[in-house]
Formats: C-alpha cells, sequence, structure tokens
C-alpha cells in the first residue's frame, strides 16, 4: 500500500527552508548591520527588515511549489536541487527588488539584499546537499525503504530488476515478479527475486503486501490486461510506471510529451530543447566568451606575432564545419600548418609529425592556442563554449552511415570543449567513443554540467597527447 509519509516530508522541507531563511537573514542583518565589518548607516528599523525578510521567505516556498521543487526527488540527482533553488531565488529576489520599487522602500539597504540573496543559495544549497547524503546513506543501510513489485519475469523485467539493485542510494527493494509464462527464471538469473504468482495474482498480493509502485515490464503480447492492472493498482493507492517492451531501441532518457492532446513517448528528452535552458547557456556563452577574449587578448597578439614571423600566410585560418541543425558555419583557428588548397584541408586528417604544420603551428595546437578565435564563433552564435565538437563536411557524410546516432550531435550547437574532450577524446581517438559521450552530455545536459567540463578542460585538456 502507498506510503503517506511524503506529505509530512514535504511540510518538514517547507519549515527546513523557512527556518534556514530565518537564520541567513540574520546571519546577513548581522554581517551588513552589527559586525562592523561592512561600512553601514542603518536608517530603516529592523522591523521593517524583517517584514520584507519574511515576504521573500514565504515567496520561495509558493514560487517553489510553482517549479515542483517540493515533489519527491527520491531518484533525482542533486543537479536538479541546484538549478531549482537557483531559478527560485533568483525568481524570489526579482519579485522583491520589484515591490520594494512599487512601494517606494528606497531606504532598504541593496547590499544588504545582495547578501541576503547570496547566502541564502550557498546555505540553503548545502543543508539540502547534507540531506540528501544523510538520506542515500540510511537508505543504502535499509533504512526507508519503498518496496516494488514487477510485472514480468522476461529480459525488460530482469534489466530493470539489475539497475534497481545497482543503484541502493535509491532505497528500493523488489518483493518479487509476476508472470504468466514463467514460474521461476532461468538457471542463470536465480539470484533475483522469486516469482510469485501470475498477473491474476496482483490484487491479492497487493492487499497482503506493502507495495509501494508496481513496475508493468511486459510484453506487447499483455498489452489488453494493462487497463486491468492500472486499475488494480489505483484501487490499491499504488503507483503504477510502465516501461515499454521496445524500451532497448530508445536511448537513456525518452520524454513523455503531448501532441494534439494525444501522449506520446518522444523518443530523445534534450534538455536545451527548453527556452529557458537555450537562454540560460547562450547568455553564458556569451559572457564567459568576451571575459576569455579580454583575459586571453595579449596571447592571441603574442600568437599572432608568432604566426607572422615564422611562416607566410594569413594569421587565421577559416574551415567549413557542420554546427547546429547540420548548417555549416566557417570556425576560426590560429593557422598552424603552412598553406594549402582548401580541398587538401578539408579531406585529410591531422597524423603525428604532419608535415603540413609549421614549427611554431605545432606549439600552438599542443597548446590548443590555435582553438582561442573560437571564442568569436560563440560571440557569433555559431558555437557555444560546451558542446560537441564540430566535423567537416566531408567526414560527417562519411560517419552519418558508418556510426549510429552520429547525426544526433548536431541537435545542439557545437563547442569549443566537450565532455568527450575532457576525457582525453581528441585527435586520433574512437569516433565512437566520442560519440557516446557526445550523447550522454546531449541528454544529461545542466549548467553545473556545463561548468565540471569547463573546469576538468582547463585542469586536465588544454595540453594533450593527441592533439597534433
Amino acid at each position: 500500500m502507498l506510503r503517506h509519509n511524503q506529505r509530512f516530508l514535504t511540510q518538514l522541507y517547507i519549515l527546513a527552508d523557512l527556518f534556514c531563511t530565518l537564520v541567513v537573514f540574520l546571519a546577513a542583518y548581522w554581517l551588513k548591520f552589527e559586525s562592523d565589518l561592512l561600512d553601514s548607516v542603518k536608517s530603516v528599523p529592523f522591523s521593517t527588515y524583517l517584514l520584507w525578510g519574511t515576504i521573500y521567505s514565504f515567496a520561495t516556498v509558493l514560487i517553489g511549489f510553482y517549479l515542483r521543487f517540493y515533489s519527491p526527488k527520491r531518484r533525482s540527482n542533486f543537479s536538479f536541487d541546484v538549478l531549482k533553488i537557483l531559478q527560485i531565488q533568483s525568481t524570489s529576489f526579482l519579485g522583491l527588488l520589484s515591490l520594494l520599487y512599487f512601494s517606494n522602500e528606497s531606504n532598504i539597504s541593496r547590499e544588504f539584499l545582495l547578501i541576503f540573496f547570496i547566502l541564502n543559495i550557498i546555505f540553503i544549497g548545502l543543508y539540502r546537499f547534507i540531506v540528501k547524503n544523510v538520506l542515500s546513506s540510511l537508505r543504502r543501510k535499509g533504512y526507508n525503504k519503498r518496496f516494488v513489485l514487477i510485472l514480468g519475469a522476461g529480459s525488460v523485467g530482469r534489466s530493470f530488476y539489475r539497475n534497481l539493485m545497482n543503484r541502493p542510494e535509491l532505497g528500493y527493494e523488489a518483493l518479487g515478479f509476476l508472470d504468466d509464462f514463467h514460474d521461476e527464471h532461468p538457471l542463470e538469473y536465480r539470484h533475483m527475486r522469486p516469482i510469485i504468482g501470475k498477473l491474476d495474482d496482483l490484487q491479492t498480493i497487493l492487499k497482503n503486501h506493502p507495495i509501494d509502485e508496481v513496475i508493468m515490464a511486459l510484453p506487447l503480447e499483455a498489452h489488453s490486461k494493462y487497463g486491468q492492472i492500472i486499475d488494480a493498482c489505483e484501487k490499491a493507492g499504488v503507483k503504477t510506471l510502465i516501461i515499454p517492451d521496445f524500451f532497448d531501441l530508445l536511448p537513456a532518457r525518452p520524454l513523455l510529451d503531448n501532441f494534439a492532446g494525444i501522449p506520446l513517448i518522444n523518443v530523445r528528452d534534450v534538455p536545451l530543447d527548453e527556452l529557458s535552458n537555450r537562454i540560460l547557456k547562450r547568455w553564458f556563452d556569451i559572457l564567459f566568451s568576451l571575459i576569455a577574449i579580454v583575459l586571453t587578448s595579449p596571447v592571441m597578439l603574442a600568437v599572432t606575432i608568432g604566426i607572422k614571423l615564422t611562416s607566410p600566410g594569413p594569421v587565421l585560418f577559416k574551415q567549413e564545419r557542420v554546427g547546429y541543425n547540420r548548417k555549416t558555419f566557417h570556425m576560426l583557428k590560429f593557422r598552424s600548418m603552412h598553406v594549402s588548397s582548401g580541398k587538401q584541408s578539408d579531406t585529410q586528417w591531422t597524423v603525428e609529425n604532419d608535415p603540413r604544420r609549421t614549427r611554431f603551428g605545432a606549439f600552438i595546437r599542443k597548446t590548443s592556442l590555435d582553438e582561442l578565435p573560437q571564442f568569436f564563433n560563440v560571440l557569433l552564435g555559431h558555437m557555444s563554449v560546451v558542446g560537441p565538437r564540430p566535423e567537416r563536411p566531408f567526414f560527417v557524410e562519411q560517419f552519418r552511415d558508418e556510426i549510429p546516432k552520429y547525426m544526433i550531435k548536431h541537435q545542439i550547437r557545437p563547442g569549443i570543449t566537450g565532455w568527450a574532450q575532457a576525457n582525453g577524446l581528441r585527435g586520433d581517438t574512437s569516433i565512437q567513443e566520442r560519440i557516446q559521450h557526445d550523447l550522454f552530455y546531449i541528454e544529461n545536459w545542466t549548467f553545473i554540467f556545463d561548468l565540471k567540463i569547463i573546469g576538468k578542460t582547463i585542469v586536465k585538456g588544454l595540453m594533450n597527447k593527441n592533439a597534433y
């Protein structure tokens, strides 16, 4: 039977968020007005600050409900919490500033509000991180368990069971399987939970056992029983989840979509299809690229001089690449090779000790300095700071037939660096492995993931033995 502790946990989270916000408010007030660490003139009484702090606190809770921040998150990653915290706090902060403007509260310290806003993000994120890790640890030890019943003991049901057992931090335990076609597992799967009955036994088992969720992993032949099964689960107050029989054909994260009022399975969930995510990523790209161009301008000037002094020809090298939505663009690089025909450079890989390289070109390729002009590609919207690396049209036509799912990488903007490059997959490395990393990035994009890739690239990816 479905447990009724989620409402209690939601209320507990709300109280904890409000308490944390109150503590942060007091800390921010002390830091601004009482600590002598900052210059302060207190022209508004404490009670006024407390009033607006209370309004802000309750606004974060209401916006949190709207953004599903208090929905069950047992199966979600912490990055989900981080993104929601940023969204909630930013929206609440902008709302508070608007209210202050319309109420003519011009004497409220904006510096205090900024401290309050930043500390809220830090402390709520920190306590949520601690709570999530404590709960995961307790679940590994067998506490706070949820029980599932798997309908279907075929390959789909067994795959789900194996994956579930590999994630003990989720705190799920399988009671067993129901199946109309098997009485017991094949010999190699006898270590799994047993088959405890037929599908017609579902109602009795739900009545006699504490089942929280029923997982339907049935073949297409059992489609006629779906309605009966769902009715039995809903009558018992048990959640029902359906694994399509063709799930092995789907990518890691398909999406249940709605089209003309009909539910559909969107074969691939691309987080960057959402407008808010695209806007966030684009603004970050612009800001990061501007900062990078300013900071590296002395380096780019030195590289320009080095190219001019060591070989005749242009400083920049423009090459056609395939980017977002399979459209081509001209990617910029510092020229690292002797001037040659466009056809030669567009259809040949760079190899170790490539005779086409200049001596200075070998250095800037090894140190990735030849990639710096691509920040201008980012500003123009051709590329992103992070994304799959773009390829030349000649090789795209070749790989699209040879490598499964290769063309999916063009569903987002290409990047200066990517998950594959951050893991050392540059130059003479497996195209298949690169695509696997690119697909993982496309399906699992978060803003935090981008920051992780950038950090990993800076630490590990600038000098690379495969960068010929």
